[in-house]
Formats: structure tokens, sequence, C-alpha cells
């Protein structure tokens, strides 16, 4: 099992102006203490579970490419990247360039969105459900295409392109890796089925029923299920003073024992370091034999 860091909350008590020098921080002591992957939240309001919407938000892929320069070994993306933020053609642009600036360390996290708050207050696009998931679908389809060889038109149904010309493309190849988000059985883990490398789910009493669920439309659409990275989101609290270590190991060596491959989460007391330097001392060797 591997171990991923996701930032979920920039409130920090020294405030914005040292919020640079601190992100950094983080980035490094998580990157040299094993995480194997460094996200953030694609969000513009703090979101409810977290906090207030008014607390402090970067916006994700600017954050990353600031974390790119302060990192050399984990793979970087957001979990999870809404559909309704952004053109396919600008998310396949951003992706890629993180990819190329990082030496080839992007992924692309996706999901269908939900913060209706935050699109509406600053006026992005909030289709129905049914909508996004179309969308959802469509953009897959036309990243797929733009980081592929095919430099040809795109006629998609809510997208309509000239030439989907790549430059530089990707130095992942053949593309960087594409988890989606959200434990939807209709819809959401079809897609996994479908397009993604990745998916990532909650770590919730539904979790083995989710899986088999997965399972099945691999099997409905001819994809060998061992072929998808299973990630879980899980809190990855160690504790005040470590007191919390094995309880967090115990959890994760039971996610194991259901096919999870990667927690991801968020560490409670960000931006100090020493949580993180604990977890890559006493958690990260002992889940890396899971």
């Amino acid at each position: 099992m591997k171990i991923g860091l996701q930032i979920p909350n920039f409130t920090w008590p020294n405030g914005p102006a040292a919020m640079g020098a601190e992100l950094a921080a983080v980035a490094r002591t998580a990157d040299q203490a094993g995480f194997e992957y460094v996200a953030v939240m694609d969000h513009f309001f703090q979101i409810r579970g977290v906090g207030p919407s008014e607390n402090d938000m970067l916006e994700a892929y600017t954050a990353l490419g600031f974390l790119a320069a302060h990192t050399e070994r984990a793979k970087l993306l957001t979990v999870i990247t809404g559909i309704q933020y952004r053109e396919p053609g600008l998310l396949a642009k951003a992706v890629t360039t993180l990819d190329v600036l990082s030496g080839g360390r992007a992924m692309l996290g996706i999901g269908a969105g939900w913060n209706e708050e935050e699109s509406r207050g600053l006026g992005f696009p909030f289709p129905p459900t049914a909508e996004r998931f179309e969308r959802l679908e469509e953009a897959l389809r036309y990243l797929l295409q733009m980081w592929s060889d095919d430099e040809g038109a795109f006629d998609g149904r809510f997208t309509k392109a000239e030439r989907l010309l790549n430059s530089p493309q990707s130095l992942s190849r053949p593309y960087p890796p594409i988890m989606i988000g959200g434990g939807g059985e209709k819809k959401t883990l079809r897609l996994v089925a479908q397009y993604a490398d990745a998916c990532n789910l909650f770590n919730t009493p539904e979790l083995p029923r989710k899986l088999d669920v997965l399972r099945q439309h691999c099997a409905d659409v001819g994809r060998d299920y061992d072929d998808i990275t299973k990630t879980a989101y899980h809190l990855l609290d160690v504790g005040e003073n470590g007191e919390r270590t094995q309880q967090l190991i115990d959890e994760l060596g039971r996610l194991a024992e259901l096919g999870i491959e990667v927690a991801v989460g968020s560490v409670p007391t960000v931006p100090r370091l020493d949580a993180l330097e604990r977890i890559g001392a006493d958690v990260i060797p002992q889940v890396e034999k899971l």
C-alpha cells in the first residue's frame, strides 16, 4: 500500500503572507517522508466538513505547479476536479503543463462535481447531475484524444473543436494517469471501468460493495479489474503526539485486505511538519509491506 497526502485546508495560523513558505515546507517534507502522492482539492470556496466557505482556498492547478517546484518524486493531482470548472481543452493543457514541468509526475483527478454554492457564487455553470455526467464522459474522450497522436477535430455534444493540438505533449505516456473520484454505482464506477487508471472511494461501510460493483462493471466492459488502482480517502491522523499511530496502521491494513492500494487523506496538524515526519518514519514503512 502507498500513502498520499491531500491538503484541503489553507487557513493556517500565520495567514496568507506565510502560506507560500509553509506550503513549500509541507510539500518537501511529505516528498522526503515517502508520500507517493501530494494532492489538493479543486475548490474555490472552502467546503463543508472542513470549514466555512470564507476560509482560505487556493486555485488547484496554480497550487500544483508550485508544489511541483518543491517536490522531486511524489505524483501530483487534484482530489478531485469538478467537470464544470474548466473546458476540456484548458484542463488538458493544465495537466499537460504540470506533467511536463514536474518531469512526468502529473495525474488527472476528475469527477462530476457537486459544489453548487461555489459554482453559483463565482458564476461557473452548474448543470443538472445527468448533464454533468454526460459532460464528464465527453471530456474523458476529448482528453484521451488530446493526449494521443490524433490532432483531428472533436465533435461532441458540448464541445466542438477543430484541432486537438497539444504541444508539448505530456511526458507521461500514453497519457497522465486518470483517477475518477466518487462512488456512484451506476454511472461513476462504470466510467472508472471504461476510462480510468484509478478510482477514489471513501472509507465507509459501503466500500466492499463499491469494489464489488466496480469489479462487475469491469467484467461488463471487458476490463481487467486489477489494472485499476484502487484508492480510498482516509484521514491520516497519528494524534498530537503519535498516540494514534498504531490505530492508523491497523486501519490501513484492513483497507489493504479489501484490495485498496493507496490511502489518500489529510493530516489534521498540517502545516506542522512533525506528523508528516512521523508518518514517514512509523507508518509508511509498515504499510508498504501490506
